[in-house]
């Protein structure tokens, strides 16, 4: 599975590094269209360099009742999440916590974490990853 994610990142750096460079600006929430998944749906935020970032990239997921995104993984580029609504659990390096309305997630570069919806209710989140121009460099 983790070959599928690079070959996804993969694919994502090279479409960022031909996009032009994102400058300041409001992304409006009914803008946003989301695309049904398997697990729920997703709403593409942005996915482009900036002055700083060789690519910066976000995503809403709703995540069903029940329902994991993906397998635990991990990837070089570091990733926040903000809980918009319900309850997530996340496994963070074999800790497992749950994650209510408004909590953050933080994972970092190279360590392994997870997450799925305990709740009765679909779980709603931001995710924002950010990838350096020297991302290459980062060891695992």
């Amino acid at each position: 599975m983790l070959a599928v994610f690079t070959g996804v990142t993969i694919a994502g750096l090279s479409r960022a590094a031909t996009a032009p460079q994102m400058r300041s600006r409001v992304f409006d929430w009914a803008q946003l269209k989301p695309e049904a998944s398997k697990t729920g749906e997703r709403r593409e935020v942005f996915d482009a360099p900036t002055a700083t970032l060789e690519r910066f990239a976000s995503h809403v997921t709703t995540l069903n009742p029940g329902q994991a995104p993906h397998p635990a993984h991990k990837h070089p580029e570091e990733e926040l999440m903000i809980v918009r609504q319900g309850t997530l659990e996340v496994t963070l390096n074999g800790q497992t916590s749950r994650v209510e309305t408004g909590g953050m997630i933080f994972c970092a570069s190279n360590e392994m974490h997870g997450l799925r919806n305990p709740g009765t209710i679909p779980a709603i989140y931001y995710v924002m990853k950010w990838f350096p121009h020297d991302l290459g460099k980062v060891k695992p």
